[in-house]
């Protein structure tokens, strides 16, 4: 029975370092372009990808948010772990806490035995929630929870369980109008968030805010731009709108140095 035991046990430690060493040979594909925009791309994942920063990729489907996924996981100090997809779209609603936390034996019908959810998998490495604009509410509020205290419970369970996970998400959805129609939570958000563009959304928000007030766009000079994206918003999406907002009703056709200093 020892010998048994201990044949189980050699076999699991090669399975393991056999996956490791693939993933050390496998070559990620080139993100192939040398336009400014690719260029852009590639230097954004070269300053990201050493930090342990949550990033959220958004983009078209077939726009090649995974593979940024993967350059930002094989430039990472975490490449030697593995990179654990989950498509949030693919999975039903019912079964998506059993697939990110696990389960644990007899917890629901057919919980025949425990199971070690994709949080687990991915720890020491890089966890990939492609499409989680597709995510229900409920497990959205646990995902959350799993950012804020690197903790997860099974389900079933009442064990937490600690884990060392870096976050990358994508989505092809606009998540901002997801979070208006309250089908996206927005600390959520701001949590998967933390690398985001500043004259983006600054540019989006004059566009948005001057459509529901029927006014033509703003202009918004250049330096007023820099001005704002000095600013340490710390994450909150919601106060850099408010303040868009005040700026298109106080200012006037443009938004100056003067505006900002003025109305921030």
């Amino acid at each position: 029975m020892l010998i048994t035991i201990r044949n189980a046990m050699d076999k699991n430690i090669l399975v393991k370092e056999t996956k490791v060493l693939k993933r050390r040979t496998s070559k990620v594909q080139e993100i192939i372009g040398e336009s400014e925009a690719i260029q852009k791309i590639k230097n954004t994942i070269d300053k990201v990808a050493p930090t342990d920063a949550r990033v959220l990729i958004t983009g078209e489907n077939g726009s090649g948010k995974e593979l940024v996924a993967r350059w930002l996981h094989e430039k990472s100090n975490r490449n030697n772990a593995p990179i654990v997809e989950v498509n949030c779209a693919a999975i039903p609603s019912e079964l998506i806490e059993s697939e990110l936390f696990g389960h644990e034996k007899g917890s629901f019908t057919s919980a025949i035995k425990q199971r070690i959810g994709k949080f687990e998998q991915a720890n020491g490495g890089t966890l990939f929630l492609d499409e989680i604009g597709d995510m229900s509410l409920s497990a959205q509020a646990k995902v959350l929870r799993a950012l804020q205290e690197g903790k997860i419970t099974r389900v079933g369970g009442e064990k937490e369980i600690a884990v060392d996970v870096r976050v990358v998400a994508a989505t092809n959805k606009d998540l901002m109008q997801e979070v208006e129609a309250k089908n996206f939570r927005l600390d959520l958000y701001h949590r998967l968030g933390v690398i985001y563009d500043i004259p983006l959304l600054v540019n989006k928000f004059l566009e948005d805010i001057a459509n529901d007030y029927g006014q033509s766009v703003k202009a918004m000079d250049k330096k007023a731009m820099e001005l704002l994206q000095k600013h340490n918003w710390t994450g909150n999406i919601r106060e850099l709108r408010n303040v868009v907002e005040r700026l298109i009703i106080l200012s006037g056709k443009t938004i100056t140095t003067n505006d900002i200093e003025s109305f921030t």
